[in-house]
């Protein structure tokens, strides 16, 4: 999809019913909280804007990856209280249980995933 402002509410709402229909509805502030905020990263970093949204469940819990064609990966920043921007990822690590990028070949974009246990 590409990406527009009015993604991240859209995308939520997709998360939200997953989550209910998943029997997991204790999960869905912090699957919304780190789906906004990769879809933030998407729409601030990458060019054209175009992403996929995978929402997998398994025995565990929830796995969200956004993957992307853009060749630069993220960068977590170091913690500053003062700082404006750049607290997505620090969020997202916050309110999951795991988060990584995995870098899908040389110039071919990348994935970044996030992890909530059940």
């Amino acid at each position: 999809m590409t990406c527009g402002e009015h993604s991240p509410a859209h995308v939520r709402r997709i998360v939200r019913g997953y989550l209910r229909l998943w029997g997991l509805p204790h999960l869905t502030d912090a699957a919304e909280i780190a789906t906004s905020e990769l879809l933030a990263n998407v729409i601030r970093h990458v060019p054209d804007r175009w992403c996929r949204l995978t929402l997998l469940r398994h025995d565990e819990g929830i796995r969200i990856e956004i993957t992307d064609r853009h060749p630069v990966l993220p960068v977590v920043q170091p913690h500053d209280v003062w700082r404006e921007s750049g607290r997505g990822l620090d969020l997202v690590a916050a309110v999951t249980d795991a988060m990584g990028v995995t870098r899908l070949g040389e110039g071919g974009g990348k994935t970044v995933w996030c992890e909530m246990k059940a």
